[in-house]
């Protein structure tokens, strides 16, 4: 290992908070290829027991300080060709652990074009501004001396010799972090209406000021959108006149008064011209990136909660997706999944026909057994929950739930549906999808991307290539704590297995398409494009149910089978005896400690218990821990509200602000932060997540602008 790669583990390390050996364990197992998944659940032992996302934060540590390790080495080598290269200078650049300080470090040897102060330097005028700085001589005196063709009089090279003082002045790094620091701590951010006035959602920041070091993420990015859309002018109210002061001490000490004169003009000048609006572009950009960054961690979290949602086994679902003209279209999927019916009613405006489809909906459910209706929550699901509410009263045993289906009309277009569903409209597979998606909400909502699923907050104003990433590494980390029927997944679900591409997930699927089921997970290296290393990082979260070897069916990798069988045979049982659904009591009948036996069997400990946890419960689900959807029977139309009325909902999205709760109408409605608990509550997510079941409170019903205000006080 090379210094330089020691120092980076060390910063990262230190960064992180890890201990610098499982930060360069970690590092050579993902520098060697390994995925996330892998190295989290099978190398606990060299990892120290990480877990996926400290892994996937030491990836994305490595690659910033191998990238800034770069940066630094290319500004060293451009001031070293300009000859401007000092020891100190380059101890600083070395020194720097952000890439905005080598940037500041650098700016005063970028190159520029046209400048007042590169003109200046151009004619000559660079050793008069040196003569300013020190105020020793008289200034117009000497200013008679670099009159030439470009500079035609005194007062002119005074002039060029002050535009290089506030040039200088205003690229000094010290400068600008000192400014940068006084700003963020006492500005104010003012926003005003655009020329125009028009009505619009962001009326409330016509007028609006607050400090900058107080602005909650989610009102950055609201006046950010704001501001993009011509809405708004967003401004610093600042008062430079104690920072100029202090950037004066620290810069300038001319002998002479007329001298001090005109460097002042010149440092206010530089920051009026120059530093003052690259501090507010940096400021501005500093509050947009913590606001991201926010937005990122909610995203993430919220869209974790939604894929670990459990699934409703063993149901046959009608799916709806409403609609006014073009009628709700209806699907009806059995427990695996299957496409049973496609089918149209038409209950809602302009056909009104409410008896003909409750009829239609009375056969559907007959002839299949439908256990429960998955009706979507978009256009016209309000008038479609109250003709399926009424329904539900009048036979007994069928209940219904709203589902959430962003994402659907996007996974509804896309190829990989028209290739499942070639025969069916775009519309007819968003029902598809609606029911899939009460069945096994993690199977269907890997076929859409992440960021078009709609939880969190201004998905469209962040970084979406960094966005996308985010989200992708959460999916993957959720798919992989799952696993996956090797014989039942599609390969949108399998392209998230560790290890897994999609060409290879495709080829998974074909394979199974031209020799049927596996039964043996040994069988994945017979798959096109699919070999050793591949092999390795997914075999153990793919399942085979009542495949040849038992083992297949539990997260024990196939490179721990022989010692997963010598455990079984010291505690008197074989693979076979997994077949009635684990071994409960494997853990009780243990020949020793855990310690001893690893040291037997040649293993680490964390491996040890993670196979003793397998082969007690080799069909385990972490989503089974989790609450069940809220299914509903009864009828709720916006008209029912009443202030105080208590009620059971589900947990749809959750911002900054607040959560947005499904009570069974297509509104949901708003807890805010202040009005989620009974003490104080810092962020919404320390109190509730997405898909949890909570009770509510009615406070308050807007009817005009079909908003629900709730409470969870003295409730939960």
């Amino acid at each position: 290992m090379s210094d330089v790669e020691a120092k980076i583990l060390q910063i990262i390390a230190a960064e992180l908070k890890i201990p610098i050996n499982q930060v360069t364990e970690t590092i050579k197992l993902l520098d060697d290829g390994n995925t996330v998944p892998f190295i989290a659940r099978y190398r606990k032992e060299v990892t120290g027991g990480l877990d996926e996302e400290q892994i996937f934060a030491l990836q994305q540590q490595a690659g910033y300080q191998r990238n800034l390790y770069q940066r630094k080495e290319e500004v060293v080598r451009i001031i070293s060709e300009q000859g401007k290269l000092t020891p100190e200078l380059e101890k600083q650049i070395r020194e720097c652990t952000k890439l905005q300080q080598v940037e500041d470090l650098y700016r005063p040897y970028k190159p520029k074009r046209n400048t007042r102060g590169s003109k200046a330097r151009d004619a000559g005028l660079e050793p008069l501004a040196v003569i300013l700085v020190a105020g020793e001589l008289e200034p117009l005196a000497e200013a008679d001396k670099f009159i030439n063709e470009k500079v035609p009089n005194s007062e002119a090279a005074l002039q060029g010799a002050m535009d290089i003082v506030a040039e200088d002045f205003s690229d000094a790094a010290e400068n600008r972090i000192i400014a940068r620091r006084r700003t963020w701590d006492k500005a104010v951010l003012v926003v005003k209406a655009s020329n125009v006035k028009a009505q619009s959602v962001y009326e409330m920041y016509y007028d609006y000021s607050e400090p900058v070091a107080k602005m909650p993420s989610h009102r950055v990015l609201a006046i950010n959108r704001g501001e993009k859309e011509e809405f708004l002018k967003v401004s610093l109210d600042f008062d430079p006149q104690y920072l100029l002061q202090e950037l004066w001490r620290r810069n300038f000490n001319p002998q002479r008064q007329d001298a001090a004169d005109y460097v002042r003009k010149a440092m206010e000048d530089g920051y009026q011209r120059l530093l003052s609006p690259a501090v507010e572009r940096d400021i501005r950009r500093e509050l947009t990136d913590m606001a991201h960054a926010s937005a990122y961690k909610l995203f993430s979290t919220n869209l974790t909660s939604l894929l670990l949602q459990p699934p409703t086994r063993g149901k046959t679902v009608l799916g709806v997706d409403p609609a006014y003209r073009t009628g709700c279209k209806l699907a009806v999927v059995d427990p695996t999944g299957k496409l049973l019916e496609i089918d149209v009613i038409y209950p809602t405006p302009p056909r009104n026909q409410v008896e003909k489809s409750k009829e239609r909906l009375r056969e559907l459910i007959r002839q299949h057994k439908i256990d429960v209706i998955a009706i979507g929550n978009g256009t016209a699901s309000r008038e479609t929950t109250e003709l399926i509410g009424e329904l539900t009263q009048e036979i007994p045993g069928i209940a219904y739930t709203v589902v959430d289906e962003s994402g659907a009309s996007v996974y509804s277009a896309d190829p990989l549906a028209k290739e499942e569903f070639p025969e069916l409209d775009v519309s007819q597979r968003s029902a598809v999808s609606i029911a899939r998606r009460l069945q096994d909400p993690l199977s269907e909502l890997v076929k859409i991307p992440p960021q078009a699923i709609g939880v969190g907050q201004y998905q469209h104003d962040v970084d979406q290539k960094e966005l996308a990433r985010l989200l992708g590494e959460v999916v993957e980390t959720s798919v992989n704590r799952v696993g996956a029927d090797l014989n039942t997944a599609s390969a949108p679900l399998l392209s998230y297995i560790a290890g897994i591409k999609p060409a290879v997930a495709k080829s998974i699927v074909q394979w199974r398409q031209d020799n049927g089921v596996f039964s043996d997970r040994s069988q994945l290296l017979q798959v096109s494009r699919l070999g050793e290393a591949t092999f390795q990082q997914c075999a153990g979260f793919l399942r085979i149910r009542q495949g040849t070897n038992p083992l297949d069916n539990t997260t024990v990798h196939p490179e721990s089978y022989a010692v997963a069988e010598k455990l079984l045979g010291l505690c008197g049982y074989t693979a076979e005896d997994l077949g009635r659904g684990g071994i409960p009591e494997l853990g009780r009948k243990l020949p020793g400690s855990v310690k001893a036996l690893a040291q037997k069997l040649g293993v680490g400990e964390p491996t040890l218990r993670d196979i003793i946890q397998s082969l007690e419960k080799p069909a385990l689900d972490p989503r089974d821990k989790l609450p069940a959807p809220l299914f509903r029977e009864g009828i709720l139309t916006l008209d029912d509200l009443k202030e105080g009325m208590i009620l059971k909902g589900t947990v749809r999205n959750v911002t900054d602000f607040g959560a947005f709760v499904d009570i069974g109408l297509k509104e949901a409605g708003l807890v805010h932060v202040s009005e989620l608990a009974d003490k104080f509550v810092k962020h919404p997510l320390d109190v509730v997540k997405v898909g949890e079941n909570i009770s509510v409170r009615v406070i308050g019903v807007d009817k005009r602008r079909q908003r629900i205000a709730l409470s969870c006080k003295a409730l939960n």
